[in-house]
Order: C-alpha cells, then sequence, then structure tokens
C-alpha cells in the first residue's frame, strides 16, 4: 500500500523548499518576508510557511489546503494556523496583506466557478491595497507534451523503498490538461496512481477573471528572475493588487 501520507512524505521529499536553491522559492521567500501577515493558499506540507517561521517571521501566518494528510505533515509546526479547506470555502474578512498560491497551485482551479468564487474569497481575505501572487505555466510552452511515461524518476523515499514515478498525458480539452502520477516498485508493479486536471491559462483571460474579482496587476514576469512575458516565457508569474 501507498498512503496519502506516504504520498505526502514523498511530495516533500521530491519538493524540498529552499530559496537559496530555487528561484521561484526565493521569489516567494522575499514577498512572505516583508509582509505582516500571510494567507498560503493551497499550502500543502506547509513548508514555505515552515521556512518563513524558521527564518524568524513573527507576524501571522496561515496555511489553507483541502488535503487533509499534506495538512498532517504542516501541523509539525503549531505556531501557524492550518487549516483544512478550499479557497472559494474561506470566510476571512481584510485579515491579510498577502495571499500566495505557489507550486502551479492556481492551475488546480479549472473551471470558471472555481475561479470567480476562489478569486473573490482571496480578494475579500486581504486587506484594501493587499497583494495576491501566484504563478500559472504559460500555455505557448506546452509543458503537458513532456509529461509522459518515458520520463520516469527513481528516487528512495525516507524509509528507504526504492520507487519510480511518472507521469502521462491523458487528454487536452480546450485550456484543461488531465494527467496521471503514477507511483510503482522498481519491477514496475503499480502502488498509487493519481489523477489530476489543471487549466493553462492565456494572459488575456488570466487578467479578465482578475479585473472581475476586483484585483489589478502591479507586476507580471515571465521567469522568477523577473523578466518580461515574452514569446518563449514558460511562466506567467503575476503579482494582483487588491482594489
Amino acid at each position: 500500500m501507498f498512503s496519502d501520507a506516504d504520498a505526502a512524505a514523498l511530495y516533500d521529499l521530491l519538493n524540498p523548499w529552499d530559496p537559496e536553491l530555487w528561484p521561484g522559492d526565493g521569489f516567494y521567500d522575499e514577498l512572505v518576508m516583508a509582509a505582516d501577515s500571510v494567507l498560503d493558499v493551497g499550502c500543502g506540507t506547509g513548508s514555505m510557511l515552515h521556512r518563513t517561521r524558521e527564518q524568524g517571521h513573527t507576524g501571522r501566518l496561515v496555511g489553507l489546503d483541502p488535503d487533509g494528510a499534506a495538512l498532517a505533515r504542516a501541523r509539525r509546526r503549531t505556531d501557524i494556523e492550518w487549516v483544512e479547506g478550499t479557497a472559494a470555502d474561506a470566510g476571512w474578512d481584510t485579515e491579510f496583506d498577502l495571499a500566495t498560491m505557489a507550486g502551479h497551485a492556481f492551475q488546480c482551479l479549472v473551471t470558471d466557478d472555481d475561479l470567480r468564487a476562489s478569486l473573490a474569497a482571496i480578494h475579500a481575505a486581504l486587506r484594501e491595497g493587499g497583494r495576491f501572487a501566484f504563478e500559472t505555466r504559460h500555455p505557448q510552452a506546452r509543458a503537458w507534451e513532456g509529461w509522459n511515461p518515458s520520463r520516469v524518476s527513481e528516487i528512495a523515499d525516507k524509509a528507504g523503498r526504492a520507487l519510480r514515478i511518472w507521469h502521462e498525458t491523458e487528454s487536452v480539452a480546450d485550456d484543461v490538461v488531465t494527467f496521471t502520477e503514477t507511483t510503482a516498485e522498481p519491477d514496475g508493479s503499480v502502488l498509487r496512481v493519481d489523477r489530476t486536471s489543471l487549466r493553462f491559462l492565456d494572459v488575456v483571460r488570466l487578467d479578465a477573471f482578475l479585473v472581475g474579482a476586483g484585483f489589478e496587476t502591479e507586476a507580471r514576469y515571465g521567469d522568477w528572475h523577473r523578466g518580461p512575458v515574452t514569446d518563449t516565457s514558460r511562466e506567467i508569474i503575476t503579482i494582483a493588487r487588491r482594489k
């Protein structure tokens, strides 16, 4: 068996949060450390906020995620607020200076209704002038074309168990891509298959949703070094401000 708790632990192993090593982590780290109160939407196992507290942040830190197993790992730190739920469920009212959605979590908002409800709740949670930082893969880069079974990652988890992990794109329907992540033993015996759908919005459609929710774009980047969005950009990185 490969449980939800095992999957959460493996996620941390595969995706260590390290602002010094990964430019994307450093980008968010700078924003979070400068904000007095932070809401991390889709916080997962809480690695970003853990690191923030370890670096001496003394303000309010709140992590929100619907994955109970991920939150169980996040709750290893008790000096941060952890809430199980989705962005659309949030009921905070003008309580935060900054909201974040790192790790391409924004792309999990697949339907128009999901996007509108989530953006409305995030907007409500921010104080006037508060900022919302997130990124989404630029559809022009067609990242899903690289998600195929021929690219296999081999890793040993913290228990020393050898694992093989691969991805496979199942469908591309308009701007929604559905793919699977398979975790298997070295001989290929499948332990777990997770299916995910992600939405790939271009700049024009993304900004229409932001404006509709009461945000204005403060900054827009095409890479983690704050370069502009170009016709070769792989990311759309946005800092939006609550009007």
